[in-house]
């Protein structure tokens, strides 16, 4: 038979077991809340450090196609100063700390947004460079065919008038004709050829210059050479001989004079006296105007 106290205690017994029990719900849930607090901030920073990540390579990607436009756009001539004001700023992002929070990598991201439409509107002013480097091809390769026929027209005239100039130049050398070579004796009796020694006290050169409309009025230097049937030239300093270029090569003439040729078929004459007998043989009389051959006649000694 129980006693009163036991139903006390029984009812104590419950209570505390009561409170037990919700203490340890209590406890069960803070622990279970905590736990899911800290896996949801462990989910966060994930997803933050992935965010960070791909938005990192989006830079690193903007970053090598900047490279890409910044040469094709200076290859194309256009202007590259905000690409490389793009490329700094990427750059400098780059350098940062890989700790960002959240609202730092939103702001990265809208920068990228940022870069990507900048990387657009250069892609359009590419293909507009494009044309317009197309045409300036078209056009520079225009002037350059005028520019070619221009420089062979030139070249043409110019050598047209080389050949003029050559033409007028050998149209106005004057010619010597009737030429007339005479020996002249101690008595100053003259005789034709052939001579003999004995009646060659002076030789006498006479020839006529020949009419030249083309050729100007100005002083000539006048040359005769002597030249005998061994090829050599009567040459003594002493009497006037002296040497001139023809063809490039020094030459030896016998007598000089000079004159103004005046085209009125003027008559030369010239006077050479050897000091010593001429060898009996063929001679060959030269008449030289600067350094071009004007005629030519022969005489001959017994």
């Amino acid at each position: 038979m129980s006693t009163p106290s036991e139903p006390k205690k029984s009812s104590k017994s419950a209570i505390i077991i009561g409170a037990l029990s919700t203490l340890v719900i209590a406890q069960s849930a803070w622990i279970y809340f905590d736990y899911k607090k800290d896996v949801v901030v462990q989910e966060q920073k994930i997803q933050v450090e992935e965010d960070l990540a791909s938005t990192m390579q989006k830079l690193n990607d903007i970053s090598a196609e900047l490279d890409q436009k910044i040469v094709e756009i200076e290859k194309l001539g256009g202007d590259i100063s905000e690409l490389q004001k793009a490329k700094a700023e990427i750059e400098k992002e780059m350098r940062r700390s890989t700790q960002r929070s959240a609202k730092a990598i939103n702001e990265l991201k809208a920068k990228v947004e940022g870069y990507e439409e900048l990387l657009k509107i250069k892609d359009v002013e590419i293909e507009k460079l494009k044309e317009v480097n197309k045409e300036l091809f078209t056009e520079n390769r225009s002037l350059k065919t005028t520019q070619n026929k221009l420089s062979d027209s030139i070249n043409q005239l110019s050598k047209n008038k080389d050949e003029l100039a050559t033409k007028v130049a050998i149209a106005s050398q004057l010619k010597a004709e009737n030429f007339a070579i005479l020996a002249v004796n101690n008595k100053g009796k003259e005789r034709e050829s052939p001579f003999k020694n004995r009646q060659i006290e002076k030789l006498k050169v006479e020839f006529t210059l020949a009419e030249n409309k083309v050729a100007p009025i100005e002083g000539k230097k006048i040359m005769i050479r002597v030249v005998d049937e061994n090829n050599q030239v009567l040459f003594d300093v002493a009497k006037g001989s002296g040497t001139f270029m023809i063809n490039s090569k020094e030459e030896f003439y016998t007598a000089q004079q000079e004159i103004l040729f005046d085209n009125t078929r003027q008559r030369i004459t010239f006077f050479y006296e050897k000091g010593s007998d001429y060898v009996p043989g063929t001679y060959t009389l030269e008449a030289y105007s600067d350094n071009y051959l004007m005629g030519t006649a022969t005489f001959i000694v017994k």
